[in-house]
């Protein structure tokens, strides 16, 4: 796939990929990239991420998810991350670059479990 190099590749072979998940929520969460709920009383809100996991891995998809809206700029999480961004800049942009590096990890944890490419995805000539 196009915006993933070999020193990428090997990041996530190396830290992620190595494992059986049961889930998307268990990649997820091995990587630190789920959300830290903070619930007390009748308030219930959410922290952000919980930064509770492999911080070599999680480094390199937020690395890749800039990557891939700059090489991938057809693929559908390239959209949804221009629709939920737009014009914005600063934290907004840094925020959702850190959910789409989630979508990113979930896309790549299918494709290496079932082999299946999503079809908007550019490949490597």
């Amino acid at each position: 796939m196009r915006s993933i190099g070999p020193e990428l590749a090997t990041v996530l072979d190396k830290e992620v990929f190595y494992r059986c998940f049961a889930s998307r929520r268990h990649v997820a969460a091995y990587v630190g990239l789920t959300p830290s709920p903070f619930a007390s009383g009748r308030r219930s809100r959410e922290q952000g991420i919980t930064k509770a996991g492999n911080a070599r891995a999680r480094k390199a998809l937020i690395e890749l998810a800039w990557l891939w809206v700059r090489n991938q700029p057809d693929s559908a999480l390239a959209a949804w991350f221009r629709s939920r961004v737009g014009s914005a800049t600063g934290r907004v942009r840094r925020i959702a670059i850190v959910a789409l590096a989630r979508k990113l990890l979930i896309l790549l944890w299918r494709y290496v479990e079932t082999g299946a490419l999503p079809a908007d995805v550019a490949v490597k000539p």
